[in-house]
């Protein structure tokens, strides 16, 4: 292509459509994502829609209305910023938006849980389980 990028593959469809030109802190007005406590949401941090949420979403706009209808089932930040192809500081401080108005309910783990050597071995194992694209294992 003229952009220096390789045409996307036409037998290929692509899941969640191109990601964002729009710039991070223009999305989130220079803001930054720590909160109350100083300490950003952990990437780990479930979200899910409120009933409010759902009513509003077709008042919502852009990320906003795309973070509240991907929460129809809860989601961790790292999987919204993944499948919106934003950046996991702008889902972060869009997620706080969205709950302080009281349309996501925010779900964040146990630190010790977190910090527990066993958990960190159950996802690499369970990582390094999942097939990845060419079949192999």
């Amino acid at each position: 292509m003229a952009d220096g990028t390789e045409a996307p593959d036409p037998g290929g469809p692509d899941p969640v459509g191109p990601a964002s030109a729009v710039r991070p802190f223009l999305l989130t007005a220079g803001r930054v994502a720590d909160g109350a406590d100083g300490r950003s949401m952990p990437v780990e941090t479930q979200v899910v829609a409120t009933a409010e949420g759902l009513d509003a979403l077709d008042r919502l706009a852009f990320e906003h209305h795309d973070i509240v209808a991907e929460c129809r089932l809860p989601q961790s930040i790292a999987e919204i910023a993944a499948r919106l192809r934003l950046h996991l500081n702008v889902v972060r401080v869009l997620a706080e938006d969205l709950r302080a108005a009281g349309q996501l309910t925010v779900h964040v783990p146990d630190a010790g849980l977190v910090h527990d050597a066993s958990v960190l071995r159950r996802v690499i194992d369970g990582l390094r389980a999942i097939p990845d694209a060419r079949g192999i294992q």
